[in-house]
């Protein structure tokens, strides 16, 4: 088969495969929680004081083992890629609308029709996972 033939079939299977993703999240800033668990994880709290010295792990870990850096990028505004980007941590009104109990459960259990993969228990532990979302609020509105 010929790269013509080959190239209009690839093309269109890759467009099919990002509408699906598109179609997931229509609006960037739906909860990824499930809605049952919502209330109740906008009402858990960050059991870790926001100190200088927890940021800095935080820190480490994002740019280290958790990774995070690869698809955030290092000034926390996602890199572009096809269908659904990575989260923009810069993104103000995301910032304000998202409470740390919904980070920490993205971080145990990805984030379905993204890219998010698990990251606490498989990467990093929990407290690890505490420390990374206090580094993530630094990036509000930068």
């Amino acid at each position: 088969m010929s790269i013509i033939k080959i190239l209009p079939i690839t093309l269109c299977t890759l467009f099919l495969s990002t509408l699906t993703t598109f179609a997931f999240h229509k609006d960037q800033y739906q909860p990824r929680v499930p809605l049952e668990l919502l209330a109740k994880l906008q009402d858990q709290d960050n059991p870790y004081p926001a100190t200088p010295e927890r940021i800095e792990i935080g820190r480490k870990i994002y740019f280290g083992k958790g990774l995070c850096v690869t698809c955030h990028s290092n000034n926390g505004k996602g890199v572009r890629l096809p269908g659904h980007s990575p989260r923009d941590f810069t993104d103000v009104k995301w910032q304000n609308l998202r409470e740390d109990g919904e980070l920490m459960w993205v971080l145990k259990n990805g984030s379905p029709g993204t890219g998010m993969p698990i990251r606490v228990g498989k990467v990093i532990n929990e407290e690890e996972g505490w420390s990374v979302i206090h580094f993530i609020r630094t990036f509000k509105g930068k």
